[in-house]
């Protein structure tokens, strides 16, 4: 199956993109299961589980005192700007899976810091070493070279806050199901990666400013 593994719906404050048009997307390009990760909420998770006729991963990312972090298999938000530490133990308290996006994006302000990274790596299970909306090739490359260095799971998504953008990376595995299957399938994926153009990011600002 096609995973695309980080994406974000109208419940995030970047995003307009409503959950028709996630799936209309998804079975045009051949996505069969997705993570929705909006900022700080699962609230959009919920919806496109009710509405999606394949696979959702309940996620959110989480905007930490110290970077961002992705929850995986979520049952409840995790509320923004605390510690990154407490935020990773929050989401093990829900027997969530902890996911680090973008490590070594040094471009967005969001980024987890290198220091609070080495912080939480003793809960850390998954990075994402391929980021359609990295600009810079070598900052995936940093951030896959860090997971094998340290034996953690890969993963990949586009980031999409577009349409357009669903399926432009995604993760080749086997279908699975609950939490434990998905790490025994995320172990065997394969990465399909292509970056998305930089107009994503405009659209991204102009999302934030028309919600405003």
């Amino acid at each position: 199956m096609r995973c695309d593994l980080h994406i974000h719906t109208m419940y995030s404050p970047d995003s307009k993109t409503t959950p028709d048009q996630i799936v209309s997307r998804c079975k045009k390009v051949g996505i069969d299961c997705i993570a929705v990760t909006d900022h700080n909420t699962i609230a959009g998770a919920l919806k496109m589980q009710r509405v999606a006729p394949f696979k959702v991963i309940v996620g959110s990312e989480i905007h930490t005192k110290d970077g961002e972090v992705i929850g995986y298999f979520l049952s409840e938000d995790i509320p923004g700007k605390l510690p990154v530490l407490e935020t990773v133990r929050l989401i093990k308290k829900q027997g969530g899976l902890v996911c680090v996006p973008h490590p070594f994006d040094t471009l967005r302000g969001s980024a987890i810091e290198r220091s609070s990274l080495d912080e939480i790596l003793p809960e850390v299970d998954i990075i994402e070493i391929f980021n359609a909306r990295s600009i810079y090739r070598h900052q995936n490359t940093m951030a896959r070279q860090f997971a094998v260095q340290h034996n953690l799971l890969a993963s990949a998504g586009s980031d999409a806050h577009t349409p357009d953008e669903i399926g432009r990376t995604y993760v080749e595995m086997p279908e699975f199901d609950g939490k434990d299957g998905f790490r025994n399938a995320l172990a065997q994926g394969k990465i399909v990666g292509h970056s998305s153009s930089l107009w994503v990011h405009i659209s991204s600002s102009w999302a934030k400013i028309r919600k405003v």
